[in-house]
């Protein structure tokens, strides 16, 4: 299990990265839980700002935030914690979703306002070029075409060097690379949630970055006797390192991006590249699946 990735072909990054939705204000007043969520910055943003920077500091080098988390807030702090960025800190963002309500996130898909974003995203996070641009959704009002060509033209300006994807199949992914190369796809994926496995499967054969949102799902199937706590138990880690081996082990282009606020869990997370599974433990993981 290789501890890097080569994104894009070029970009070397470590295989755990981290998520910076996390970093967010509590959800709105009034709101049912789970809803409202990602709509403000978090009132403390210097704790905030030292997890991100923990994360550098431990060797993450990939870090991956949206236009859309917190209004743009998200990358801003981002940008306060890590500006000026270490050479080897490859910052990836999304475009392509508005947030009209704490609890709306709506796809658009002109072209015009893809390149907006982007330079938005650019200014806040105080950067030429944008390392891993992804589009957010696809919107289905909007002709593929049109979307992926204004990300290719960014590229062609120079102002974004990785152009990647979220939430797609394997056929809209075939018809991106087509108008452009695609370097990176962002889809859910974990131990119970595994949907999308046409869509790792193929990143595999292709070399493309399969980056996993939500890799650490709860539930019963990490619970106490579940098949995670016993395999847990059986190599010294905890249900949420076990959960990331896992997927570090699914493919050789899987790169987990673990979301926290805490520097406890950073840590466990990150410590979570050193597990190591074997054969039998893997096979029982998978047919939670």
């Amino acid at each position: 299990m290789g501890t890097s990735f080569l994104l894009g072909g070029e970009l070397k990054v470590n295989r755990i990265g981290y998520g910076a939705m996390r970093l967010a204000a509590a959800p709105e007043p009034g709101f049912e839980a789970g809803m409202g969520h990602i709509w403000r910055a978090p009132v403390d943003r210097e704790a905030a700002k030292a997890v991100l920077r923990a994360a550098v500091e431990s060797g993450v080098n990939l870090i991956d935030t949206a236009d859309s988390y917190a209004l743009g807030e998200n990358e801003e702090l981002v940008a306060e914690a890590l500006h000026p960025y270490l050479d080897d800190v490859v910052i990836a963002t999304k475009i392509g979703v508005a947030r009209p309500s704490p609890t709306e996130w709506v796809p658009v898909g002109h072209p015009a306002y893809l390149r907006q974003q982007a330079e938005l995203s650019l200014r806040r996070l105080k950067l030429d070029r944008i390392d891993l641009l992804q589009l957010h959704r696809i919107d289905p009002s909007v002709p593929l075409a049109d979307q992926i060509g204004a990300l290719h033209q960014l590229r062609e300006e120079g102002k974004v060097r990785h152009i990647g994807l979220s939430e797609v199949t394997v056929d809209q992914l075939r018809a991106a690379e087509q108008i452009t190369p695609i370097a990176s796809v962002q889809n859910m994926y974990n131990l119970a949630e595994r949907g999308h496995e046409a869509v790792l499967a193929y990143a595999a054969d292709h070399d493309i970055a399969f980056i996993p949102f939500f890799p650490v799902a709860g539930g019963d199937h990490a619970g106490p006797g579940s098949p995670v706590a016993e395999v847990a138990e059986e190599i010294g880690a905890t249900p949420a390192q076990t959960a990331l081996a896992w997927l570090l082990r699914k493919s050789p282009t899987v790169l987990p991006i673990p979301g926290t606020t805490s520097p406890a869990h950073l840590a466990e997370n990150i410590a979570a590249g050193d597990v190591r599974l074997s054969d039998d433990q893997f096979e029982r993981l998978s047919a939670i699946g």
